[in-house]
């Protein structure tokens, strides 16, 4: 009689992990930086249809790197939970902390349950009335929930763009912000132009609705600036 194959936990979960940090590194990194009168994120994405960066309720924004079929679905039952606590609610009732922390429920029982786990890594960023009162959610690719402060960045080099952007100040004007994020999405051997970044703000002030998108002339102005 044969002994059935054997595999300890431990190492299934090693090698989910490392599946999932293999997914994710094929991809372009994102990154996400306060600025003086909001938050800014920024991605190099050449695509004008496949969007990185998307608007997910009022004063929050998502933002996925890795698989976009799988982040897009992510994306979507974002919006819809959003939406919903919402009307049930109110508005004000809707925050990034509680949508982090749902992402983060999904996306931990997909790694622990599911033979392939998420290949991605999400951003869900808010902003607040004062810089104090933004929150910049990273959420991997294990369900891991991490608390950024200042800037958030995600992708397969991620440890190598935060020393990038390290310089970067909340105070910072949007075009000094987005040369900062640009600066560390090339590195030192490439360039990147305005067709080649996804470039979107959540913009503090009394309006309802904060996120805006960059059309190429207004991300080419700024980087010229």
């Amino acid at each position: 009689m044969s002994m059935p194959y054997y595999v300890s936990p431990e190492q299934m979960m090693q090698d989910r992990a490392d599946y999932a940090r293999k997914g994710i590194a094929r991809g372009r990194s994102l990154i996400a930086l306060q600025y003086d009168n909001g938050i800014v994120l920024v991605a190099e994405n050449p695509s004008s249809t496949l969007r990185k960066i998307s608007e997910i309720y009022d004063r929050i924004a998502f933002a996925g790197v890795g698989k976009y079929s799988e982040f897009d679905q992510l994306r979507v039952a974002g919006v819809r939970a959003a939406d919903l606590k919402g009307y049930q609610f109110s508005r004000q009732d809707v925050d990034a902390r509680s949508l982090a922390n749902q992402y983060a429920q999904l996306i931990a029982t997909t790694f622990t349950h599911e033979v392939k786990p998420l290949e991605i890594e999400i951003l869900v960023v808010e902003v607040g009335a004062t810089q104090e009162s933004d929150r910049l959610y990273r959420i991997m690719y294990d369900g891991t929930v991490l608390d950024e402060q200042h800037s958030a960045v995600i992708g397969g080099e991620s440890d190598e763009m935060k020393t990038r952007v390290a310089g970067a100040k909340p105070s910072d004007e949007l075009k000094f912000s987005i040369k900062t994020a640009v600066a560390a999405l090339s590195g030192q051997s490439r360039t990147l132009a305005a067709s080649d970044l996804e470039v979107a703000v959540l913009e503090r002030g009394s309006q309802r609705r904060c996120f805006r998108r960059l059309t190429d002339v207004e991300v080419a102005q700024l980087l010229s600036a």
